[in-house]
């Protein structure tokens, strides 16, 4: 659901004629859209918080020491699962920003001085605008706009062309349009899906590198945790490829920029390297330390379950065999035991 947020624009009185010129614009009341915190990255982090919050309940039932090893546990495992969902809704993968003089509004003579900035991301880009400062001849410029391509930005493009937004913002978003000889759609469009399909199978291998770690694999577990590195780094190559083109510069009035690698981008190379470091610490010590490991972790195998049955010490209450006498056991001539 593409959501966008020019904050405010002029109005004319009713009836009467809406024009561009002598800087009159037309009025859109728009749904204001947060940049950084979407709906849904923000049910990302509501589910994780909360799921970490109900498995820290259990803690005061564990004794001793393992109790510091599971908070940690807990904690830094739902860590890695939040961190490489959220990373499929984020709009930071690679940013862009410039503080300029550039021309406000098309049929218009008037010069703003403002934050020009492009947020890439895995599924569209964003585009702000914010004045130096906010309000400049009697309007506030605060724009926040957000382009998706499930296929293209043309449509977003277009309906940005009606609702009259700023030139700033137009220009950056032609950039990413089909036609545009610069071709940065399919750069990142393209780079983008690779990078969100196997961030979803680092997910699937984190979930199943957690089942096995509650079961008597403690290997396979460390495994399926350094897949899940290995995909990370997977995605981060992917969406490195739009750097492997030459840039597309955006120039806006007198200065200009490219985008460049931003806080996703690095996120998910830490991730990646925690995964890593803990999927060979369990591999190293299921190898040579297998039963401290087991110990840590709390699992068993069924053999020594079976052991422990069998071989266990048994007490006997002396109140009900007092009396009791134990005859022994005979032969039968044929070597039977009576």
């Amino acid at each position: 659901m593409k959501r966008v947020s020019p904050c405010v624009a002029s109005s004319v009185a009713p009836g009467a004629e809406m024009t561009f010129y002598n800087d009159i614009y037309p009025f859109y009341p728009l749904q204001r859209t947060s940049f950084i915190f979407s709906d849904r990255l923000l049910t990302v982090i509501l589910v994780f918080v909360v799921l970490a919050i109900s498995l820290l309940l259990i803690l005061p039932g564990i004794r001793g020491k393992s109790r510091l090893f599971w908070m940690f546990r807990i904690i830094i495992s739902l860590f890695i699962g939040g961190v490489i969902v959220a990373l499929n809704f984020t709009n930071d993968w690679a940013e862009g920003k410039v503080t300029t003089n550039a021309t406000y509004k098309s049929f218009s003579n008037v010069v703003v001085n403002a934050d020009i900035g492009l947020h890439v991301g895995l599924y569209g880009i964003n585009v702000t605008l914010r004045g130096k400062p906010v309000i400049q001849f009697n309007e506030t410029i605060n724009y926040n706009e957000m382009f998706s391509w499930h296929d293209t930005i043309d449509d977003d493009y277009e309906e940005a062309l009606k609702r009259g937004l700023p030139n700033p913002i137009l220009y950056i978003a032609e950039k990413f349009t089909m036609s545009n000889p610069c071709g940065l759609i399919f750069q990142y469009r393209y780079s983008g899906r690779y990078a969100s399909a196997t961030l979803w199978t680092a997910f699937c291998c984190w979930l199943l590198s957690n089942i096995l770690l509650s079961m008597p694999v403690v290997l396979y577990a460390g495994y399926m945790m350094l897949a899940t590195a290995a995909f990370i780094f997977i995605s981060m190559a992917s969406f490195s490829t739009i750097m492997n083109v030459p840039q597309c510069v955006f120039s806006i009035g007198s200065d200009s920029f490219v985008a460049e690698f931003s806080h996703s981008f690095w996120l998910a190379l830490a991730t990646g390297v925690l995964c890593t470091i803990i999927g060979c610490v369990v591999v190293l010590f299921q190898s040579f330390l297998p039963e401290k490991m087991k110990e840590a972790l709390s699992v068993c195998d069924d053999g020594d379950e079976d052991d422990g049955f069998f071989h266990s010490e048994g007490y006997v209450n002396s109140v009900f065999v007092d009396g009791v006498t134990i005859s022994p056991m005979t032969l039968k001539p044929s070597g039977e035991r009576l």
